[in-house]
């Protein structure tokens, strides 16, 4: 068994084995430093911290060994040094941007034991936060002591330009600094095996949340026009809306990241990459009370005046638990999304694995392609595969023009979906459907390919109807294989189907369907 060295900080390195399993294997490997043991695992990711900065050292994983060095750090910032009290009472925002602030390039800026209460912190360049285990990051429950930041300041030399520093479902709006809020920055490290708790379950973050009061609730963690960017090793909790937010950047990573809202939170996404290029999540956990990882790129006024496609995510060796979503595509992508690697990762008891959603008005801009799940261990989820372009979101989201399924006109506002493929996927534990997909009449799913996939189902007695996708008039399934309407190319090759309540494919307007489904009883 091969392992890579994924990631080197100052203290602490990720490292990555490499083999066949889902997240983590059944024994523990054991990893020595210098001839040391080090830590045991069962995980395929693995954090090793304790290291000392600028240390040339040597890692042995089942008799290999690979040399590193752990990165410089020029000095060590104690918040408390700069009056931190650390107490969960005292309001320590003054003390820790003052650190931030005096920490000079290469620096780090450290939070030892104890719980630190603050409204955001901004982030800068060339620069370590360091969370040590211990500490927690208490958020502020008033949001009268919160920023804001503005969605669109126009150019004083010309009105025709503008500068964008926050958004809100797709749409460039006022909203609240996060707690951790990072603008503009690059070479930023976020780690540590603490805590970043929003205090969500506090305060009125989660009552009437559509409803604007100041401005809109905080993300807990904001990456915005950032680049390399990279979270370890921390636990995120109780998010007043979404968790971590990168947002028009690009080389941002998440290690070993560790998130966790309640399953009946509002709008508490996991991780949500808008218009950004080169994501990286590997062994990141999350547990939500709505999609676990949502990709997006905006609203279709963003594609006009900010186009930014969000391209090149990989999630690997990750585990997604409840939540709607385990991997969502949208809704808010008029910027489109193309190149989407998911490998070697547990979706257990969310609604849905793969989640597909877009709608009329996306716009001509929005083509979601390139989509590649495989490797995939789906543990009870209900509908695994799903792809809706008659989304009910927004304001018109039941109007006609969104919700009928006769052909509209082919123009500036029609989305597309291009080639999705799922692979070398084991589901257990399926509810409703396994694939259901429905496609614009004007502007059907380009392709879907299913190859080497089990799926077996729930007994008749504990199932439960549910609606796979969200639109209007859509029946609640239970049971059923495979549901397709409005594709131009269906091809399954290797398909084991065990105990659906069907034996056949429905495929209405499906092209040049290929499907060679084998169903067992």
């Amino acid at each position: 068994m091969s392992f890579k060295i994924s990631a080197v900080f100052k203290r602490s390195i990720i490292i990555e084995r490499l083999n066949d399993a889902c997240f983590e294997t059944e024994d523990e490997c054991v990893v020595f430093l210098n001839g040391t043991e080090a830590i045991r695992s069962s995980r395929n990711v693995i954090e090793l911290d304790g290291l000392e900065p600028d240390t040339s050292y040597t890692l042995s994983i089942d008799g290999m060994e690979q040399e590193f060095r752990t990165r410089t750090e020029r000095i060590l910032l104690d918040v408390k040094r700069f009056g931190a009290v650390g107490d969960g009472v005292h309001n320590d925002t003054n003390a820790i941007q003052a650190a931030i602030m005096a920490c000079p390039a290469d620096g780090t800026v450290y939070l030892g034991a104890g719980t630190y209460y603050t409204g955001p912190i901004f982030l800068k360049s060339d620069m370590t936060l360091w969370v040590d285990e211990g500490a927690t990051i208490l958020a502020d429950t008033d949001r009268t002591h919160y920023p804001v930041l503005p969605g669109v300041v126009r150019n004083i030399y010309d009105n025709d330009e503008e500068e964008n520093f926050a958004s809100w479902e797709g749409n460039p709006l006022d909203s609240f600094a996060s707690v951790i809020t990072a603008i503009s920055v690059e070479n930023t490290d976020i780690v540590g095996r603490g805590t970043i708790d929003g205090n969500g379950d506090k305060g009125d973050w989660w009552i009437d949340v559509r409803k604007k009061r100041i401005a809109w609730r905080p993300k807990l963690v904001s990456i915005n026009y950032s680049q390399s960017v990279r979270m370890a090793g921390l636990h995120l909790r109780n998010s007043a809306c979404w968790a971590v937010h990168p947002y028009y950047s690009c080389d941002v990573s998440l290690y070993n990241v560790d998130i966790w809202n309640p399953s009946n939170s509002p709008n508490t996404d996991g991780i949500d990459p808008e218009s950004c290029e080169g994501i990286l999540m590997l062994g990141v956990k999350i547990s939500v009370g709505d999609d676990c990882v949502a990709i997006k790129s905006g609203k279709l006024y963003m594609a006009q005046a900010h186009f930014r496609r969000t391209q090149d995510v990989e999630i690997r060796n990750c585990r997604f638990e409840r939540g709607h979503g385990s991997i969502t595509v949208g809704s808010e992508v008029a910027c489109g999304v193309d190149g989407v690697h998911v490998s070697h990762c547990v979706f257990s008891q969310t609604d849905r694995g793969l989640r597909i959603k877009t709608r009329r008005g996306r716009g001509q801009k929005s083509l979601l392609t390139g989509l590649l799940f495989e490797n995939i261990k789906m543990d009870r989820v209900h509908m695994p595969v799903t792809v809706n372009m008659f989304y009910f979101c927004d304001p018109d989201g039941h109007s006609a023009y969104v919700q009928n399924q006769d052909p509209a006109p082919v123009d500036y506002r029609t989305p597309k979906v291009g080639s999705i493929e799922i692979r070398n996927v084991d589901c257990s534990g399926v509810d409703a459907c396994f694939l259901c997909a429905n496609g614009l009449p004007e502007s059907p799913i380009e392709s879907i390919r299913v190859t080497n996939v089990n799926v077996s189902y729930l007994p008749p007695e504990k199932r439960t109807p549910q609606c796979p996708i969200m639109m209007d008039g859509f029946p609640k399934l239970a049971g059923r294989s495979i549901v397709l309407k409005n594709v131009d190319s269906f091809e399954a090759v290797g398909l084991t189907i065990t105990g659906a309540a069907d034996d056949a494919p429905e495929l209405v307007n499906v092209k040049n369907p290929d499907a060679r489904v084998e169903y067992r009883k």
